[in-house]
């Protein structure tokens, strides 16, 4: 049985709440993504006018299960996805050493910021207990802005309301 939009962020925010774990995870997952978006924009295969990545195909996965959760914040998270293709395909673009330790630099860095918001958080990262954590992290950062720029609150209230 699939769980709905607020099943997976109340589920991601029990192993989120203080603020500092928060804060550090604004920078560290679209540090991870944009990493994971640069090794994966290699190689790239042409097919009639598409230039098509293993990083598009992840994007396009995500996408849909995004929108499948929720149609505004799907598309929404299609535009920031779509952004982080546009910086990881430049970073891929450039030579294979660069490209390298921009990718694997970016993913431990972003890693460093996780791993220090959970030492302030006193739990582990959701992922341990929920391979889904690794896709909800994104949408749990964007949600998080969502809400304390006042948006969404009926969400909000749903998701805090099972915690």
């Amino acid at each position: 049985m699939s769980r709905s939009l607020v099943e997976h962020l109340a589920h991601y925010a029990k192993y989120h709440r203080d603020s500092r774990n928060i804060l550090t995870h604004l920078i560290g997952i679209p540090l991870i993504v944009v990493a994971i978006l640069t090794l994966l924009s290699r190689p790239e295969f042409s097919v009639g006018y598409l230039l098509l990545t293993p990083a598009n195909l992840v994007v396009f996965i995500a996408v849909v299960f995004y929108i499948r959760l929720d149609i505004p914040l799907g598309l929404l998270m299609t535009v920031l996805l779509w952004l982080g293709l546009s910086v990881s395909r430049e970073l891929a673009a450039l030579p294979t050493t660069a490209w390298l330790v921009f990718g694997i630099g970016l993913f431990i860095v972003g890693w460093i910021f996780q791993f220090i918001g959970h030492y302030f958080e006193g739990k582990k990262p959701a992922f341990v207990d929920d391979i889904m954590g690794l896709a909800i992290g994104p949408l749990f950062v964007v949600t998080e802005v969502i809400f304390f720029l006042g948006l969404r609150k009926q969400l909000k209230h749903e998701v805090e309301k099972r915690q």
